[in-house]
């Protein structure tokens, strides 16, 4: 039966969590989508926080704790879940279990072990779960799927894209925000946020439908960007100014694909440079190119081979032609250029229909098992390491992807 108002509640409430209920959650309640029943954080200063948002937006006071479990009890329909990478998995685990939808907000996970339990639980339980990967309803990643779904890029070969974002300021600064990054970066080395570049280039190239990533290698430069920064901005004199930090400046990684697509990552998020998602679709006959945001076509661009800044940020040519029909119907505002509020309509409309959601168990696992794999890869030496298969074999033919609106089928 389709619920006509979802009851929902918040877990986490740090920066990403705060923006997510003040600009994704109160415009929901406000629409008469949903009911904010309960949000949850493990400070209660950040919970005060929240309070106080929904007190001025007039929203009836929820249930408030700081305890995840809590929150767990009550009779829910969904869950958002903007915590520490560590805990994502966990929490959503037990809100299967507990008979509630969870919504996973982007990170990578910790080891396979933890993906596998992820989509046995949702099997078991028959509860869906989705991963609130922002990116896959990105205006141009969605132009570009529109473009290879009608065939204007031929056959696609190679997709690239990364996580290339100066968070040298955040990750510095991690013990006084009580940001989860800063113990990441000085105990891990991998692609640790690699959700924003697979997920697009995981649905053009219809990954866990008629195809599926085999098997990854992965390398690191060393790390210096952190220390220089720390000594420079914050003095030598700084509690972390002698830290060793593990975590390598800069992480490729290449996937090799079941239909023969090349697919490489970079995350960069420790040097000084501008910030770039380096989304590019390659195909036989034109691609799409996020640095310059252009496009080429054979035939149609040939004169331009060797003067390429002639049709840096074309793009926008194309825009209204290749629309995707979610930016045609829905006018997103808020968050991120409105991906926050493409991608939590997605899942509040999976919630209310008993619906598989369009990014579904299957390439959460698939997608955050990379952070995992990259570490394993790294420390062998960038030696190959096998992707799991997390649908164990009905990526070949599945009946279950989600259609309608928001609908991230290639085929």
């Amino acid at each position: 039966m389709k619920k006509e108002k979802l009851k929902v509640g918040a877990i986490g409430l740090g920066n990403r969590g705060t923006s997510i209920l003040k600009y994704t959650l109160i415009p929901f309640y406000e629409e008469g989508m949903i009911e904010i029943s309960a949000i949850c954080d493990n400070y209660e200063d950040r919970v005060e926080r929240g309070l106080k948002e929904l007190e001025e937006k007039g929203v009836p006071k929820p249930f408030a704790t700081t305890d995840y479990r809590e929150v767990l009890k009550l009779d829910l329909d969904a869950v958002v879940i903007i915590t520490s990478w560590e805990t994502h998995v966990g929490i959503a685990i037990e809100a299967m279990k507990a008979g509630i939808y969870p919504g996973i907000e982007a990170g990578g996970a910790y080891n396979v072990e933890e993906c596998w339990e992820l989509v046995e639980t949702s099997e078991k339980t028959g509860i869906p779960c989705m991963l609130l990967e922002n990116c896959c309803y990105g205006r141009r990643e969605l132009m570009a799927f529109e473009m290879v779904k009608r065939g204007l890029f031929g056959e696609i070969v190679y997709c690239q894209g990364g996580y290339l974002h100066d968070l040298r300021y955040e990750v510095s600064h991690g013990e006084e925000n009580r940001h989860y990054r800063l113990k990441n970066y000085i105990h891990r080395n991998c692609e640790n946020y690699p959700t924003h570049e697979i997920g697009p280039i995981a649905k053009i190239l219809g990954i866990n439908d008629g195809n599926r990533m085999l098997y990854l290698t992965s390398m690191s430069s060393k790390a210096r960007g952190l220390h220089d920064y720390i000594v420079d901005r914050k003095g030598k004199d700084d509690k972390y100014a002698d830290t060793v930090f593990n975590q390598g400046d800069i992480i490729s990684t290449t996937i090799k694909c079941s239909g023969g697509e090349l697919i490489h990552i970079t995350l960069d998020t420790t040097l000084p440079r501008a910030y770039s998602r380096d989304f590019t679709i390659r195909g036989t006959k034109g691609g799409y190119f996020e640095e310059t945001d252009s496009v080429f076509l054979d035939h149609t661009h040939d004169e331009f081979e060797l003067d390429r800044r002639k049709i840096w940020e074309n793009a926008e040519e194309y825009a209204e032609e290749y629309k995707h029909t979610v930016w045609k119907k829905y006018f997103p505002k808020g968050g991120h250029d409105g991906m926050d509020e493409l991608v939590y309509r997605a899942f509040f409309e999976s919630v209310k229909n008993g619906t598989n959601p369009p990014i579904d168990v299957y390439d959460a696992a698939a997608w955050m098992s990379i952070t995992a794999l990259t570490e394993k890869s790294i420390a062998l030496g960038g030696a190959p390491v096998e992707i799991p298969d997390f649908t164990k074999g009905k990526w070949m033919n599945r009946t279950d992807i989600a259609d309608g609106d928001f609908s991230l089928k290639i085929k």
